[in-house]
């Protein structure tokens, strides 16, 4: 399994901004899908943004849609997530995963789930 180290969490007030990034400890993660969930106090674990291996596919749920933007650069093994207009209802432990299986579409995060996870980072908005 591939290891990933997710930071860059902290807290910023409600139209704020913080980039995520999540570093993989083997040069294989750039075969894989990875993408960034979040889990808030007492809601399920959901998927917050996805992208394919070299970086040409993208997911977003709706309402990350606009305001965030995943992207990777594979020569540093990291995949980072921009979080622009942040919302309260954004407060969350933010991780990152990689796929299971190589060369998967983004859209694939969403439906499969990944086996290596990050240890997470807290994002916290204020309103």
């Amino acid at each position: 399994q591939v290891q990933l180290v997710e930071s860059g969490g902290g807290l910023v007030q409600a139209g704020g901004s913080l980039r995520l990034s999540c570093v993989a400890s083997e040069r294989t993660f750039s075969i894989y899908a990875m993408g960034w969930f979040r889990q808030a106090p007492g809601k399920e674990r959901e998927l917050v943004a996805a992208i394919n291996w070299n970086g040409d596919n993208t997911y977003y749920a709706d309402s990350m849609k606009g305001r965030f933007t995943i992207s990777r650069d594979n020569t540093k093994n990291t995949v980072y997530l921009q979080m622009n207009s942040l919302k309260p209802e954004d407060t969350a432990v933010y991780y990152c995963a990689a796929d299971r299986v190589a060369f998967r579409s983004a859209q694939t995060m969403g439906v499969v789930t990944p086996t290596s996870w990050g240890q997470g980072t807290q994002v916290t908005v204020s309103s």
